[in-house]
């Protein structure tokens, strides 16, 4: 396989990344001065060196810290715990400025509870997560798509398990959000709309 086709494949692999568009990301770097290549090189250097996961949420971040700006902010609501599918949802719901307890990102959702898709899925660290604090409230904020809902069901099976009862209220956005719509597309408004209307 010759450089242009083994880079071709490799963003292939990026998300909504076809291949039109990884044939544009080859050509433009093609197209590109040196200088530019190398700065793009050393970012993604930088990238893999300086950043490490949140030890609570699991949300990237860059310092010596263990936990993240958010996970380690005096003000935030520790009795709330908002659980997301990935990065890109919890920056969108941080951005309404209408959430102020912490987040966990799963780290995706399964589809039809395949072994193999509960298995990527930080389910272990989670139940960890609810033992050993006493939430008040767990919102379930996945995309009302068939894996979220899918997922929804197997969080609350590992809250539930992991809690004497009554437990904590379980809640999920509300519908204000489009059926098969994601989190990290949706507008401000709609999400913040969907964190206050929850049930």
């Amino acid at each position: 396989m010759d450089s242009i086709e083994r880079l071709k494949n490799i963003f292939r692999e990026f998300p909504t990344v076809g291949p039109r568009t990884a044939g544009r990301f080859v050509y433009h770097l093609l197209r590109s001065p040196s200088a530019s290549v190398e700065e793009l090189i050393l970012a993604l250097q930088q990238l893999k060196a300086n950043v490490k996961l949140c030890k609570f949420c699991f949300n990237p971040f860059e310092g010596s810290e263990k936990l993240c700006l958010i996970c380690r902010n005096p003000a935030r609501n520790k009795n709330l715990l908002c659980i997301v599918e990935k990065e890109a949802d919890l920056l969108s719901l941080e951005s309404t400025k209408k959430f102020s307890g912490l987040y966990f990102i799963l780290g995706g959702t399964v589809a039809m509870m395949r072994k193999e898709d509960i298995s990527r899925l930080r389910a272990e660290e989670l139940k960890k997560r609810i033992v050993q604090n006493n939430f008040s409230e767990i919102i379930v904020a996945l995309n009302s798509t068939p894996e979220g809902r899918a997922t929804s069901v197997l969080v609350e099976a590992i809250i539930k398990e992991s809690t004497k009862a009554p437990g904590p209220k379980i809640t999920h956005l509300a519908k204000g959000l489009p059926v098969g719509g994601e989190l990290e597309y949706a507008d401000e408004e709609t999400l913040e709309s969907a964190l206050e209307g929850r049930k």
